[in-house]
This record gives C-alpha cells, structure tokens and sequence, in this order.
C-alpha cells in the first residue's frame, strides 16, 4: 500500500538545540523525492533534524495491521538514519517507536518490518493498528545529513 505523505521539517531548535537543516522537495539522482539535508549538532541538548508526516487523513490513526511492515525508497551519503513511528498511544513528542537504516549512495528499498521496531522513552507496546506519524532522523551524533526518500509503503 502506497502512502503519500506531506513531508515537513522539524529539528531539534524546538528544545533550545542548535541543528542546522532543510527539507525541499525535488528531482534527485532521477526520481521525485522528498530531500532532508543539513548539519546535526549535539551541543546545548540538541541532535537530530527530521523529516515527519501525519498517515492518516486529519492527523487520526492509519489501521496497518494486515502489513508485516514499511519500506522506503531511498538515497543518501552512506549515514545511518531512523526511521520512526508514533502511534495513538504515544503522548510526549520525544516518544516513538524507532528501527535504524543506512542510507546507501544508490536509491535502494529499505524494508522494515514492525517486529524491528523499539521502543523509546515508552512503555507503550507497538501497535500496528494504531499508527498516526512517521518520521525519518538524521540523530544522535554530529554529522552531515543528506538523505532523500522517493517512496514510502506498508508492504506485506
């Protein structure tokens, strides 16, 4: 199942950090894509710029749980990245459900299934029926992120 989302762009600025991004939308290596590009800084508490869309229509829940899990088509500079789920259930902005990638310099899919993901600063468990956000991070560590992603699904 083909998901479309409406990219927009987040960092860690929100909470006093000092990461440096953009998202822009655009042709890269041949294909459409949605493109997150910047610089992640770890000082003043920050570390992460991020790309994130709402699944389901008005912000409500997206039901995947007749999928295994998400792929993504994407390209980058060789770097790991996260890719992220929130659910319902999740009532902090730094609480998700995340599985880590590599961003290879070749478009590849990435495929992840649900069983891969873990939680973080949550107790709640993965709830497949219950998805409403996605976000994909460049986190955790000073580095350069450029990672651009022309397709996102729920596979089975």
């Amino acid at each position: 199942m083909n998901l479309s989302p409406n990219w927009t762009y987040v960092a860690d600025t929100v909470m006093g950090g000092v990461s440096d991004g953009q998202l822009s939308h655009g042709t890269v290596a041949g294909r459409d894509a949605a493109r997150l590009t910047g610089s992640v800084s770890t000082e003043n508490n920050g570390g992460f710029i991020q790309m994130a869309a709402d699944l389901g229509p008005e912000g409500d829940v997206l039901d995947a749980s007749d999928w295994t899990g998400i792929s993504v088509d994407v390209l980058g500079n060789g770097e790991a990245y996260d890719l992220r789920l929130r659910t319902d259930a999740l009532t902090r902005p730094w609480q998700s459900f995340r599985a880590e990638f590599r961003a290879r310099a070749e478009w590849t899919v990435v495929s992840l299934p649900f069983t891969d993901f873990e939680a973080h600063n949550t107790q709640a468990h993965f709830d497949p029926a219950r998805v409403r956000r996605v976000g994909i991070l460049a986190v955790g560590r000073a580095f350069t992120a450029d990672v651009a992603i022309a397709g996102l699904r729920l596979y089975r």
